[in-house]
């Protein structure tokens, strides 16, 4: 269904199948080819397309291993031991779309359809605040109802929520794709990233479950979506692909071939990148042939963060717990807590462990509230932040690319991580979790060797600890 609407000035349909395809039936690599690719991305240098096949026909397990090995070594190497954490809010669920494996589809006559009032939304907000969140993603069906200027409004009053010591300070997108005055109004609310899911990269599956009378039907409009945001100046975008609808080796090439796109045409590559597998869902077609297992989802995983060292990876609560824990060291750099997605289920569900399919867009596999999730993360050495510094000191898009391929980064990012740690721990944290917390600040600030930041930090650790300041950051 192609809109009479403007494309972006690159407007292309760039996916190249028959060389995505030619390039997985190539024989197995030898040991040292893969061995070369995996020095390339241990350089911090993003991987080619024929590169990440390469690595995506190696299977056997040896090398398997080393491709683990080294997305573990560049997750170090990248982005430290922190990960950061964020909620998913569901803002409302009618949708014109009838994708197959959704049961937002607009042909589920069994969904239970509804958009949160104002009160609601701020009940919500209020409800995900008490818990510690500072970091949200808001989500919304595509219909003509959830237009770009309900989204920016939806977005300022996020921001303008606040409860006690709680507030949100970063607002990210999930919806369909808009228009360029669309983004413009979007990003004058003060949107982090936008995220616009291709969800299958391959023509024929996108035209099988996205029927072609349907907005999400047009291939070209949603690819080139994330064009038209940078040229509306949104220049912090996310993409990601539904694993299972397809091959997930075609899958990675075509997130792979996206970012190096984007990066060649707008000077910079998707902030973020993300790969959930596919859940059952009410009312969804139950057939697909192509689910992906757990190893070759750690393969993905590991691959991925190989091809892009310095995008960030997301890693949702679609996964149970462990395989969590697991591939959190492959990696991935943000993960969802607490998280519900039921429409107004922050306060009608809230921390009950259970399931509402009917108001639900799929089956979550981590039901765990934020507080266990940091007290896990911190038991295993990991650093949970709520940082937002960089998008408010405009430290985005070529700007942020700045920082972070030199590596400078990092003496903002492990900063500013112990500083949101500490302010949960003071304000949220249950004791056991506070506990775990000081003692990883501790020797957190032992690994930084510049003496002045270790100063500087310890000076705010106490205004937050003694005087009560808040939203302290580098």
């Amino acid at each position: 269904m192609r809109r009479e609407l403007k494309l972006s000035h690159h407007a292309l349909d760039f996916i190249d199948e028959h060389k995505l395809q030619t390039l997985l039936q190539r024989p197995h690599p030898e040991p040292e080819q893969v061995r070369e690719v995996i020095a390339k991305s241990l350089s911090k240098e993003a991987l080619q397309i024929d590169e990440t096949a390469l690595l995506l026909r190696t299977t056997d397990p040896q090398l398997v291993e080393e491709i683990f090995e080294a997305a573990r070594k560049l997750k170090r190497d990248v982005y430290g031991n922190r990960i950061v954490l964020f909620a998913p809010l569901y803002i409302g669920n009618y949708c014109v779309n009838d994708c197959a494996y959704c049961s937002f589809r607009r042909s589920n006559k069994n969904a239970v359809r509804r958009t949160l009032t104002p009160q609601e939304i701020v009940q919500q907000v209020e409800a995900l605040e008490d818990k510690g969140h500072k970091r949200l993603i808001l989500v919304f069906g595509e219909h003509p109802r959830y237009d770009a200027s309900f989204i920016a409004e939806t977005v300022r009053s996020v921001y303008q929520i606040k409860k006690g010591n709680g507030e949100i300070r970063r607002v990210n997108i999930n919806a369909a794709p808009l228009d360029h005055e669309g983004f413009r109004i979007v990003k004058q609310a003060g949107i982090g990233t936008y995220q616009i899911f291709m969800e299958t990269y391959h023509h024929e599956t996108y035209r099988r479950v996205h029927p072609p009378e349907t907005f999400k039907g047009d291939y070209l409009w949603r690819l080139d979506a994330l064009n038209r945001a940078f040229e509306a100046d949104c220049d912090d975008v996310g993409i990601g692909a539904l694993f299972g609808l397809y091959d997930w080796r075609f899958e990675v090439l075509g997130l792979v071939a996206h970012s190096l796109f984007l990066q060649e045409h707008y000077g910079v590559g998707p902030h973020t990148i993300s790969f959930p597998r596919l859940q059952p869902a009410l009312g969804a077609e139950t057939q697909y042939p192509y689910l992906v297992n757990d190893y070759d989802f750690k393969r993905l995983v590991a691959i991925l963060r190989l091809s892009v060292p310095y995008t960030g990876m997301i890693l949702t609560a679609r996964e149970g717990a462990e395989l969590r824990r697991e591939i959190l060291s492959f990696g991935v750099s943000q993960i969802d807590a607490g998280s519900r997605i039921e429409i107004g289920g922050y306060t009608e569900i809230g921390d009950a462990q259970v399931q509402v399919l009917e108001k639900e867009q799929f089956k979550l596999g981590d039901l765990r509230s934020l507080d266990e999730v940091m007290r896990q993360l911190l038991e295993d050495d990991y650093l949970p932040s709520f940082c937002t510094a960089c998008y408010r000191l405009g430290r985005t898009g070529e700007h942020f690319m700045e920082y972070a391929i030199p590596g400078f980064i990092q003496n903002f990012c492990t900063p500013n991580g112990l500083l949101t740690l500490a302010e949960y721990l003071e304000d949220y944290a249950s004791e056991q979790t506070r506990a775990a917390g000081r003692a990883l600040i501790e020797r957190e600030l032992k690994k930084i060797s510049d003496q002045r930041i270790v100063k500087a930090v310890q000076q705010r650790l106490q205004k937050i600890r003694e005087e009560g300041q808040r939203d302290l950051y580098f």
